[in-house]
């Protein structure tokens, strides 16, 4: 037997497998949502009425869904720019900058990451608790009383409430994103800029920005998916979509309508309508963001 089909056969039993899995836990999956995005169906019985896009049609005349939609958006922008913002700047600040206990602060602001999402929801659950809460109790300590709020539960300000949590729970993730990145830029740069009398601003919006934008293209399309993701568990864990449906997003709702509701078909549209809007918003941000690479 030859090499090249030694080496064939070996490359072949190393992604079978993973081939064989992917098809059965992706790409069924996948087909079954739009599949059954077609019918009326409660998901617990042998009937299934074809009914084509009668679902799509129901959707887009549905309020719920709508301010569930919203809501989504809402939280892929206000989370999107919060935890960049956050995220760029610690991390250039314990690249560049000499802090002590550079590593503790790492390891402190990577620990929400690794937390469960239950227990991300039971600490601010404690911290947004408007009698003994953490967030009233600083702000009644610098006598600022009257921005002391109900924050689970005024429905004008609840969702940026769950933006908060987001936010602290992913910053450190892209904190060490973005620090792997810092590190790798030459420190002769930085050297250079500055014998030119460059400020530490006009290094880092000229030299670590333009030289991370790479990383930073590929974070923005987890910030999409995430934010989807997470803010159907955190809705689940930490307010049940209430109060009155104001934090109801893209999959809470869909959860709702496919086992709640016993609207199986009906649920299934929504999560057609949801990998659509997923796909195409991160190809219009990664076409948007898109730049010549620079090498150095």
């Amino acid at each position: 037997m030859s090499k090249t089909k030694s080496r064939n056969i070996f490359i072949g039993v190393c992604v079978i497998p993973a081939l064989i899995l992917m098809v059965i836990f992706m790409f069924i999956p996948t087909f079954e949502v739009f599949r059954m995005s077609l019918y009326r169906w409660g998901g617990f019985s042998n009937t299934q009425q074809f009914v084509g896009l009668d679902n799509f049609r129901l959707l887009w005349n549905d309020m719920n869904f709508i301010r569930s939609f919203q809501n989504s958006i809402l939280l892929i922008v206000v989370v999107a720019i919060l935890t960049f913002i956050f995220a760029v700047f610690f991390a250039a600040i314990l690249t560049k900058e000499k802090v002590r206990g550079g590593n503790f602060f790492r390891v402190i602001f990577y620990i929400p990451n690794i937390l469960s999402i239950v227990v991300i929801a039971g600490i601010f659950s404690a911290i947004y608790d408007p009698s003994n809460g953490l967030l009233n109790s600083v702000l009644g300590m610098f006598q600022l009383d009257t921005f002391q709020q109900m924050w689970l539960g005024d429905q004008k300000i609840v969702i940026y409430s769950l933006a908060g949590a987001l936010v602290w729970q992913a910053i450190g993730y892209y904190m060490v994103m973005y620090m792997s990145s810092m590190a790798s830029i030459p420190a002769s740069f930085y050297e250079a800029a500055s014998l030119e009398g460059a400020s530490k601003l006009k290094q880092f919006t000229s030299i670590t920005l333009p030289l991370i934008w790479n990383n930073i293209r590929t974070t923005l399309t987890f910030y999409i998916i995430s934010t989807i993701n997470l803010s159907f568990l955190l809705v689940k864990a930490l307010t049940g979509g209430g109060p009155d449906g104001s934090t109801e997003v893209f999959l809470s709702y869909m959860y709702d309508q496919a086992y709640g509701n016993s609207t199986f078909g009906y649920g299934m549209a929504i999560g057609v309508v949801v990998f659509i809007f997923s796909f195409t918003l991160a190809a219009i941000v990664s076409h948007i963001t898109k730049r010549d690479v620079l090498e150095y």
